[in-house]
């Protein structure tokens, strides 16, 4: 097992939510903050090669956690296609490519569950990810981060690159993107739930018929399953990481709505894409490769993200 605490690692997105999640599984290693370089985009524009070389010249970083993207939900995706593919595709490209001309120990990339088949069989395993077209609200945003996966095969094929690949499913929990132009699911609906809640609304509109599902995982869980990838994993293999609960999008809303004390209506917009009809996963290969699975409970983590959001001020 690699030990971290003796490399020099670069978070791209270490400034982000999953990444000051990372940078604290790392520190909980005992991995001294001087040796964790966070570049960020004011300095450093990852999707501009010259900028990802001059970012290796700044931190000269043995091992890089890629977490950086442009992303959001449903109508993030449906209104920014080509941007998310070429930010995600570019950067990428870019930072595996300079790494390995730089001689790097390992690359942890971290993909999507929008990388999967739109119809792929229930629970996802890992196996399904080339048996069919994502979902095409989000295709773009889940094929630039899938070509990745290939890229550190074809790296580790010709150049000895060690390199590890996750697939997390949807992410929650405190410190989340709340903007209503690019959050996904959760934090949208904290947000809308606690607006009305405040205003006194009669009611809510939710996108879609309510019958998709979706799968959640805790931010904190979602960390140290990637940096235990980072300690024990030497090959691409992707490896799926959940939360162990597929939750049809209406009973979250109707658990949303209760973490955060509203008791108005629920309304369904049909006219708004549902997105992908299931989302569940299996973690079988995390558990097997990386002694790992998650421990936050659900509701828990819920009402955690709630308070977070409150403690914003966002609730007044």
């Amino acid at each position: 097992m690699l030990e971290l605490a003796t490399q020099r690692i670069a978070v791209t997105g270490g400034a982000g939510f999953l990444g000051t999640a990372v940078c604290r599984a790392l520190a909980a290693r005992g991995v001294p903050a001087a040796r964790v370089a966070v570049p960020r985009r004011r300095d450093f524009d990852l999707t501009v090669e010259r900028d990802v070389e001059r970012m290796y010249e700044a931190y000269a970083p043995d091992i890089v956690i890629h977490l950086a993207a442009e992303v959001g939900g449903i109508g993030a995706n449906m209104r920014h296609p080509g941007r998310f593919f070429y930010a995600n595709m570019a950067m990428g490209l870019h930072l595996v490519e300079h790494g390995r001309r730089r001689g790097i120990r390992k690359f942890v990339h971290t993909g999507t569950v929008c990388a999967y088949p739109k119809h792929a069989p229930v629970p996802f395993r890992e196996s399904s990810l080339w048996d069919g077209y994502p979902e095409e609200t989000n295709a773009p945003y889940g094929v630039a981060k899938k070509a990745l996966f290939v890229m550190l095969e074809a790296y580790r094929s010709e150049y000895g690159l060690a390199s590890a690949v996750t697939v997390p499913v949807n992410l929650y929990g405190p410190g989340d993107n709340f903007d209503p132009r690019s959050s996904h699911v959760i934090p949208a609906l904290v947000r809308k739930c606690e607006e009305a809640r405040a205003a006194g609304a009669p009611s809510i509109t939710c996108w879609g018929t309510g019958g998709a599902t979706r799968e959640f995982l805790h931010v904190d869980d979602a960390a140290e399953a990637i940096v235990r990838a980072a300690e024990r994993i030497e090959d691409p293999v992707p490896i799926n990481l959940g939360g162990g609960a597929e939750i049809p999008i209406r009973d979250l809303v109707g658990k949303v709505a209760r973490a955060c004390g509203f008791g108005g209506r629920i309304e369904w917009d049909p006219s708004k894409p549902d997105g992908q009809p299931r989302r569940a996963i299996d973690i079988g290969r995390a558990r097997r490769l990386l002694d790992w699975e998650p421990v936050k409970d659900f509701d828990e983590g819920l009402a955690e993200t709630v308070r977070w959001w409150r403690a914003q001020g966002a609730g007044a």
